[in-house]
C-alpha cells in the first residue's frame, strides 16, 4: 500500500471513530450519566466519617416524617407511567402558563423571582454566609447544594422527562429555553433545601419561617410560570429539597468537629 493511499485509509478512520463515539454515547448516555452521577454521590458520602453516616441513617429511619415524603416522591414518580396524570399535569400547567393575563411586567418579575432558586445565587449566598455570619453553616450549605444538585441530575437522568415546551404546543417561554430533563424542579429543590436549611440551624419563628416557605412556594410556582416545568416536577422538587435541608443540617455534628 502506498504512503498516499494509507494517508487516505487513516483520514477516513478518524470520522468513523468520531461517529461510533457519538452513537455509543446517544445509545448509553443515561447508563453512562447515571453511573457517573452515583459514583460523585458516593464519593461526597464516603467522605463522611463511618459515625456520622450512621448516624444520618438512624435518624433518617427515626424520623416517620421524612420516610412518609420520601415515600410520597416514589409514588409522585411512579405516576409519571399513568396517562391520567400527564393530562392533569398538563391541563394544570397550561391554566397558569398560558391562560389569563400575562403582562410583560408580570413576565419580568416572575422571571426575577425564578432566579432565587438557581444555583449560582445559593453559592453566592454560601460565600455571604462566609465572611458575615457562619463559616460552619456556609460549608454545610455548599456541601448540600452541590450533593442535591447531583441527586436531582440522579433522577432526571433515570426518569427521563421532557420539558413541557417540547411536548405542549403553544407553551410560554419567559427567558431562556431550560437544558436538560424536567423532574425534579432543580430551582424548586434548591428553594425549599434553602428555607429548611436555614430554619434548621437559626430556629426562626413562625412568621420567618412562613416568609421562607413562602419565598420557595413562589420559586415553584414561577418554574411552571415561565414555562420550565410540570406541576408534578415542583412538588417532586419541593420534597427533594426540603428532605435534603433536613438530612443536611445533621451533617453539622460532623463539620462540629472541624476548625471553621
Amino acid at each position: 500500500m502506498s504512503e498516499k493511499t494509507r494517508g487516505k485509509t487513516s483520514r477516513r478512520g478518524t470520522p468513523s471513530l468520531f461517529a461510533w463515539l457519538l452513537s455509543f454515547w446517544a445509545e448509553y448516555r443515561r447508563f453512562i450519566l447515571v453511573a457517573l452521577i452515583m459514583l460523585a454521590l458516593y464519593s461526597s458520602l464516603s467522605s463522611l466519617e463511618l459515625e456520622t453516616r450512621r448516624r444520618l441513617v438512624s435518624g433518617l429511619l427515626a424520623r416517620r416524617d421524612i420516610v412518609m415524603l420520601l415515600l410520597f416522591f416514589i409514588l409522585l414518580t411512579l405516576s409519571l407511567l399513568l396517562s391520567a396524570g400527564q393530562r392533569l399535569d398538563a391541563w394544570v400547567f397550561l391554566l397558569f402558563n398560558l391562560r389569563g393575563y400575562h403582562p410583560l411586567w408580570l413576565d419580568r418579575v416572575m422571571w426575577g423571582f425564578t432566579q432565587i432558586g438557581s444555583g449560582v445565587l445559593g453559592l453566592l449566598l454560601c460565600v455571604l454566609l462566609y465572611f458575615i455570619h457562619s463559616r460552619r453553616l456556609a460549608i454545610e450549605m455548599l456541601l448540600g447544594i452541590l450533593t442535591l444538585w447531583l441527586i436531582v441530575e440522579l433522577v432526571k437522568a433515570i426518569v427521563e422527562r421532557s420539558r413541557p415546551f417540547l411536548a405542549l404546543e403553544g407553551t410560554r417561554v419567559i427567558g431562556w429555553r431550560e437544558r436538560g430533563l424536567s423532574f425534579p424542579s432543580g430551582h424548586t429543590a434548591q428553594a425549599f433545601f434553602m428555607a429548611t436549611i436555614l430554619n434548621q440551624y437559626f430556629l426562626f419563628s413562625g412568621p420567618i419561617v412562613g416568609l421562607l416557605y413562602g419565598i420557595a412556594l413562589i420559586v415553584g410556582f414561577t418554574r411552571i410560570y415561565v414555562g420550565a416545568h410540570y406541576p408534578r416536577d415542583v412538588i417532586g422538587g419541593a420534597i427533594l429539597g426540603t428532605v435534603w435541608g433536613i438530612i443536611s443540617s445533621w451533617v453539622e455534628v460532623y463539620l462540629a468537629t472541624g476548625q471553621f
